[in-house]
């Protein structure tokens, strides 16, 4: 189950990563990686992901502000 969920949360990471890449909706990418949390929370992995959430949400927030 543990290597399902992580498979499951690099897919979303990624997912998330590629969306803000290609310039879609911004909200979409934050939607995937709050997923991975979720899904990390889920599997007992919390700790090992919360950290790169939070540096993608953090870059996230960075680039909102430069264009606003």
């Amino acid at each position: 189950m543990v290597e399902d969920a992580r498979e499951r949360i690099q897919k979303l990471l990624v997912t998330g990563d590629n969306r803000i890449k290609q310039g879609v909706d911004p909200a979409k990418a934050r939607e995937s990686w709050e997923r991975a949390l979720a899904v990390a929370r889920e599997a007992g992995l919390e700790e090992q992901v919360r950290p790169l959430v939070e540096i993608r949400l953090a870059d996230l927030e960075r680039r909102g502000r430069r264009r606003g």
